[in-house]
This record gives C-alpha cells, structure tokens and sequence, in this order.
C-alpha cells in the first residue's frame, strides 16, 4: 500500500469534484491512495466518487463524517490514512486543480527532510479568472500574509520556525508531525482558519516547515465571486466576516 495519501474533504461537491479527481487521475507520480471525505452531502458527491474509482490509476476511499466543517473532514480523513499506513500526508479540496506535477513535487520536498509543505494557490483557469482576480486579490493575500508573520500571536517563543503563508487546499505534511501536533481543528468552516491553526500547531514542534511556490494548486474563484473582494477578505482574515446565515458559507 502507497505511503503517501491525499485527503479530499467534500461537502455537496457532485458538480466540481470531477474535475478534481480528473486533475489528480493526470498526475505525473500515481503512486499515492486517495481519500474523499463525505462530509454529510445530500448530493451525489459519493456516487461521483465511486464512479471514478473504478477507473483510477489508484486506490480510492471514501470516508464519511458527519459532523460538519472542513477541518473536521480533513482531520477524519487524515487520521484514517495514517490508521491505514500513510506516511506522508497531503491535502487539496473538491473544487481545486491540483498541477499535474503536484504529487511528485511535494513528495520531493517530504522525502528531502520537509516535515510541512505549503503550497502556491492561484486562481482556476478554467473559470476565466479577471485581471483583478488574477493579479490584485493574490497580492492582498500574500500581503496579509506578510502581516501575520509580524504578527505578535504568530512570533511567541513557543514557535520553532517563521510563519508561512499556507492554504488548506494546497499542503503536505508527515504522520509523524501531523500526530505529534495534534492535527488539523475540527471545527465548524465558519469558527476559524483551520489552516493557519494547522500550521501554527506544527511550528511548535518543527522548524522543518517550508513554503513551496513550485507546489502549484488552482482553487475556485466561487467564494471571491459570491461575496466580493472585501468580504473575502475579511472571511480569511480571522473570520472578521462571516454570512448571517451558517448555510451561506458553501458557496456552489
């Protein structure tokens, strides 16, 4: 059994994970063991799923956890690939593009010493990204970014290595740290970053935390589009905002 499994949490993703299963069927490096974690749906995400395992270039699993929240998902889904063997660990999202050479750049950087690697996230072509989306909304996100590594609660002693910019959609990590930090938050989507609270629980415990532009994901523009660039914005930073309604925060 493959040592390195990719975790997929999914929640009403029948119409996107297609593409994302499609994206992880072209990968130049096959050798890995997909796990999609249902997330309660009440679409046809599990059929999909299925379906396209009876073709994959590898194993595939699906997983179910009902409670909800992405974080949560992924945490389900990593604790059952490391129960199943897994060493190395990464993670993307059910609508999200991973480069035909995800898998085996990040397997590089695990395999050379890496304990976390945080991917680039850039907008999916196929969505026919603008100028502003293309070029403006990367750069305030890289600059806040920046921001939270000057960030007080980000620099405390307690912390081995600099704070990285890391997308969920977009990261890699080792069994070994994922345990020993004591993995991802399983919280609601809406209670916080369960990213950065990932990447903070791992940085405590390993200054072998890099960030990897070559490690290329292309993520939806569904959310940015829904809810403009402020909100956006603000929803990454700290849940400064966040939709009245819980439902309001899947955007499909």
């Amino acid at each position: 059994m493959s040592t390195l499994a990719v975790i997929v949490p999914a929640f009403n993703e029948a119409s996107s994970i297609g593409g994302t299963l499609a994206a992880l069927a072209a990968q130049s490096d096959p050798g890995f063991r997909l796990v999609v974690v249902d997330n309660a749906s009440t679409d046809d995400t599990a059929g999909v799923v299925r379906r396209f395992a009876a073709t994959a270039p590898f194993p595939v699993e699906i997983v179910t956890e009902p409670s909800p929240g992405a974080g949560t998902a992924a945490d389900t889904g990593f604790r059952h690939a490391i129960a199943g063997g897994a060493t190395m660990l990464a993670r993307t999202d059910a609508d999200c593009l991973p480069a035909t050479d995800w898998i085996a750049t990040l397997r590089s950087y695990l395999e050379s010493g890496a304990e976390m690697v945080c991917g680039r996230s850039i907008p999916r072509r196929d969505e026919n990204p603008s100028w502003t989306e293309r070029v403006l909304l990367p750069g305030a996100v890289r600059l806040a970014a920046t921001y939270g590594r000057f960030r007080r609660a980000h620099r405390t002693p307690d912390f081995r290595t600099p704070y990285v910019l890391v997308h969920g959609h977009n990261l890699a990590m080792s069994a070994w740290l994922y345990l020993s930090c004591g993995g991802t938050a399983r919280e609601a989507l809406e209670d916080g970053s369960e990213d950065v609270t990932l990447l903070n629980r791992a940085r405590r415990h390993t200054d072998r935390v890099v960030r990897a532009e070559d490690m290329v994901v292309e993520s939806s523009l569904r959310r940015l589009r829904a809810w403009g660039p402020r909100r956006t914005l603000l929803w990454h930073w700290d849940r400064r905002y966040r939709p009245s309604a819980p439902a309001e925060v899947h955007i499909r």
